[in-house]
């Protein structure tokens, strides 16, 4: 049998992966089940794995697999908490509903906030901010939109203030530009390369130096795939 705050974080991870495939940061569980800690998020996941319910991903950051549910998983059955937590999830960035059609052939998308295109940098979340992009940029993943933050991606045309359409994706090609994060924490927009058995974050500025990381270090969230620019 599950407690409350088990079942609630159980199924919010389910939720988020069945919209996005990604699973939620520890900092989102943390803040969905209005913890105090990080470490008390550590503590349900180990029980729910020692139940059965929810499996780590090996050598992959922040990969969590949902093996069954509770019986009890239906609307009218929900803990009055995790009707919460599913409002919470819902309003989300970067689900499908975060995609919306704008006027003629553009969308809006839900616009993250910053990301570092320099040192990592935890990335900031504006739930309310919308960005419009040509619809001809997006294939039919799901997609969501950063402001870039730094210069060290110039040598690739990506500038300090630049906006940039991101497909989420779990898996990238050498050579792709994704959005990377790096630890669990920090989120960078690098190039990516594997090396042996490593994995290369490269910046495109001379005057910054690549950084490698063990492969269960780097989860990558999605490739680039456009580029929007004021003058």
């Amino acid at each position: 049998m599950l407690t409350r705050k088990q079942y609630d974080l159980l199924m919010f991870i389910h939720d988020r992966l069945n919209d996005s495939g990604v699973s939620p940061s520890f900092e989102e569980m943390k803040e969905a089940l209005d913890l105090k800690s990080k470490s008390g998020i550590h503590r349900l996941i180990t029980g729910l794995e020692e139940r059965g319910f929810l499996r780590r991903l090996p050598n992959r950051a922040r990969a969590l697999e949902v093996v069954r549910l509770p019986e009890n998983t239906g609307t009218e059955q929900l803990p009055i908490r995790n009707r919460r937590v599913d409002m919470l999830r819902a309003k989300e960035v970067g689900t499908r509903k975060s995609m919306m059609r704008g006027g003629g052939n553009s969308v809006q998308l839900s616009l993250y906030g910053r990301i570092a295109a320099g040192t990592p940098i935890e990335a900031l979340r504006d739930h309310s901010m919308m960005v419009e992009v040509p619809a001809t940029l997006l294939g039919k993943g799901d997609h969501y939109a950063l402001e870039v933050d730094g210069d060290s991606m110039v040598d690739a045309g990506i500038l300090d203030g630049d906006t940039v359409v991101i497909e989420r994706a779990e898996t990238a090609d050498n050579g792709d530009i994704v959005v990377a994060l790096v630890e669990g924490s920090e989120v960078t927009l690098k190039t990516y390369k594997r090396a042996g058995d490593m994995i290369e974050l490269r910046p495109a500025n001379a005057s910054y130096q690549p950084r490698t990381y063990n492969p269960d270090q780097v989860n990558v969230q999605g490739r680039l795939v456009g580029l929007l620019r004021k003058y």
